[in-house]
């Protein structure tokens, strides 16, 4: 049964401002904005989590000085955008919501390919993950930055946000200020505690002169960087006891990681614990000065946060990837229908599409992220009920089959698995991947509520379809990894892929003797999963690729996960090689070759060797169920091999499309 939350709807002040609750939406960056201007769909994005029950949320990064110029942060260092600030601010506060602007620039900061030419930090010093140097600012140049800072936050202020956040953690400028790692000036704003604090203690001031005490300023420092020689926990004490000794802010939270190695710090996974640091803000909490403490880390469900509060840890609960995967999170917690939400699955895809790909803010669990009705969707009735069967119980499949009967169509789903979920299952019973069953459990569930009939455990023809005499036919069939061109066809039934060949292997409970190969073309996170979960069984494992490099098909911050998790298991790594098949193999040896110099290396006692290679789409049904004439639509794996976010957002759009 689901709770009331006491604490996590008790009302709360900050600088005279009324907080409904202690739910505060994180920042987190749409790529909504459109050449520094305020878009519908960014408004859209943030009304949407304000009308589904947070108290406050802070935005994404505003250009807030004039050096900055990235078309997708809205501008706020002058007049050109006022309206835009206004309508913003109004859809958020209308709902009794405050909106906070968040301060914030990356330095020398950088995590995508290539050098900042135009990086400014604190010091002539590379950044640790891109080799960035930047130019280190002036101390005229910092008094000027940090009046636009004041200045800016005054016209927020003026066209109706109740406050800033000053970002101060994750390897941005300001914490490049504040580690004695990256500033190495020998001014006013270096050396000990006191200079490295400067550009930040000043920088309060001016907002808090130029915007008064009606105005909540909050900050994020650095809790643990992650860097050595960086800031640690004890230096971080210091850095927020200096800080906060004048009481001029509002809240503190505290952000992990840095534009290093560490960078993966910041957005746990689901290979980390939830509430993931915890310990060490309990670590810090009388560092702070008995300021007001945020929360923040892989908080997903309301017991969780609640439990923050009724222990006394912290005074608000910060939410960001849990609010973009369901901004109702709140109202649903606070009406006893936590069973009902949307839950984040922590994959980091979210992050992953607008670091990499430039793209908007989306979601595995979410495909109307920043769409009208979002927030507590339920489907509207179609004029025409319709038949439609749905091949595949896949989260693609799923995601159509509720969508669709929500809107009245007679729906059955068939399934060739006895279970739903499709290979999303399988993931979740691989490490770091428990939390993907999130998505498949509220599928099925709102498929229940919606009257899907489902057919599992049965392989179905064309014929079969046919005689449903349907109107729509959804392929939701997935896809097969392709049998790699070394491996002789004879061979096929003795090395499968890795998918298959985990089904195997998932019931063994004792270490056995041998090693584990999995040849990898797939790049892909489940991969190294498997190859994790391998490492548990036996005594050996090896990741044989032709590539130079492993996990080049996932996030930087997944990327580093990986790498860290299989050093430290000790599964090891065999780039620039792949096997050659002979007949040795059946005898548990595998010859490696080099790609380029031919090179031999034997790999002996082999008892698992799997493929994990890119997937060729299961579309046998296509052809025949189109040449009778039926509406056959395909998604997922089926129509491109791709990832859970493609598939939830193509089963979506299919379920609204018949």
């Amino acid at each position: 049964m689901d709770h009331n939350y006491t604490a996590l709807f008790t009302p709360y002040t900050l600088a005279g401002k009324h907080l409904k609750n202690r739910i505060v939406h994180a920042s987190m960056t749409t790529r909504m904005g459109d050449k520094g201007k305020v878009t519908d769909r960014q408004l859209r994005y943030y009304a949407n989590r304000a009308l589904g029950g947070a108290a406050m949320i802070v935005t994404e990064p505003l250009s807030m000085a004039r050096h900055q110029h990235i078309p997708y942060k809205i501008i706020a260092y002058n007049d050109d955008e006022i309206n835009g600030l206004k309508r913003w601010a109004e859809a958020v506060e209308s709902h009794d919501c405050r909106l906070l602007g968040q301060i914030q620039d990356p330095g020398r900061g950088r995590h995508e390919a290539g050098r900042n030419p135009e990086a400014v930090g604190a010091s002539a010093l590379p950044d640790d993950l891109s080799g960035t140097v930047p130019r280190p600012l002036t101390v005229d140049e910092i008094h000027r930055m940090n009046d636009d800072f004041a200045q800016s936050a005054a016209r927020l202020k003026r066209c109706g946000f109740s406050g800033v956040e000053i970002s101060a953690g994750h390897g941005h400028l300001f914490h490049q200020f504040l580690s004695p790692w990256s500033n190495a000036r020998n001014d006013a704003y270096g050396g000990d505690i006191a200079g490295r604090t400067r550009l930040i203690t000043e920088m309060i001031a001016g907002i808090r002169a130029a915007c008064g005490r009606d105005f909540i300023i909050g900050i994020k420092l650095p809790g643990n960087d992650g860097v050595p020689g960086g800031i640690g926990p004890v230096e971080a004490a210091a850095i927020a006891t200096h800080i906060t000794r004048s009481k001029a802010v509002d809240y503190v939270t505290f952000a992990q990681g840095s534009h290093a190695r560490s960078l993966e710090m910041h957005v746990p996974d689901d290979h980390e614990p939830r509430a993931a640091y915890m310990p060490l803000f309990r670590s810090l909490r009388n560092a702070v000065n008995g300021l007001p403490l945020m929360a923040l880390g892989r908080i997903t469900d309301p017991a969780e946060a609640d439990a923050l509060l009724v222990s006394g840890d912290a005074e608000l609960v910060a939410l960001g990837r849990a609010l973009v995967a369901d901004p109702a999170w709140p109202d649903k917690a606070a009406q006893g229908r936590a069973h009902d939400i949307r839950y984040c699955v922590s994959c980091n895809n979210c992050w992953y599409v607008g670091a990499a790909f430039h793209q908007p803010l989306s979601c595995d669990n979410n495909p109307r992220v920043a769409q009208a009705h979002e927030t507590n969707y339920w489907p509207e009735k179609a004029i025409a009920k319709k038949r439609v069967v749905i091949i595949g119980a896949g989260v693609a499949g799923m995601e159509a089959a509720w969508t669709a009967a929500a809107r009245g169509h007679d729906v059955t789903v068939i399934g060739s698995s006895p279970e739903i979920g499709g290979k999303a299952r399988l993931r979740a019973l691989l490490p770091g991947g428990e939390a993907l069953s999130s998505v498949y459990d509220y599928q099925h569930t709102a498929a229940q509520r919606a009257g899907v009939k489902f057919e599992l455990g049965t392989v179905t023809t064309a014929e079969n379809i046919l005689a449903r005499r349907p109107d729509t036919v959804i392929l939701a069939t997935g896809a097969d990894m392709v049998a790699p061109r070394w491996l002789p066809a004879d061979a096929h039934e003795l090395v499968k892929d890795v998918r298959t060949a985990m089904q195997d292997v998932l019931h063994i409970r004792q270490k056995q003797p041998g090693a584990a190969v999995i040849y990898d073309m797939d790049q892909s996170e489940g991969t190294y999963a498997s190859a994790e979960y391998l490492r548990q069984i036996f005594e050996r494992v090896v990741i044989v690729t032709p590539r130079d490099a492993i996990a080049e098909e996932t996030s930087m911050v997944t990327h580093q996960g990986i790498n860290r998790r299989l050093s430290a298991q000790g599964i090891e790594v065999m780039t620039l090689c792949e096997p050659r098949w002979s007949d040795t193999f059946e005898s548990g040896t595998l010859e490696i070759s080099q790609v380029y110099t031919g090179k031999k290396t034997v790999i002996n006692n082999v008892v698992f060797f799997a493929y994990a290679t890119p997937r060729a789409p299961r579309i046998a049904l296509l052809a025949p169920l189109r040449a009778a004439g039926i509406d056959v639509r395909l998604i997922g794996d089926c129509m491109t091999p791709r990832n859970v976010m493609a598939a939830t957002s193509e089963g979506h759009a299919a379920g609204h499309a018949v």
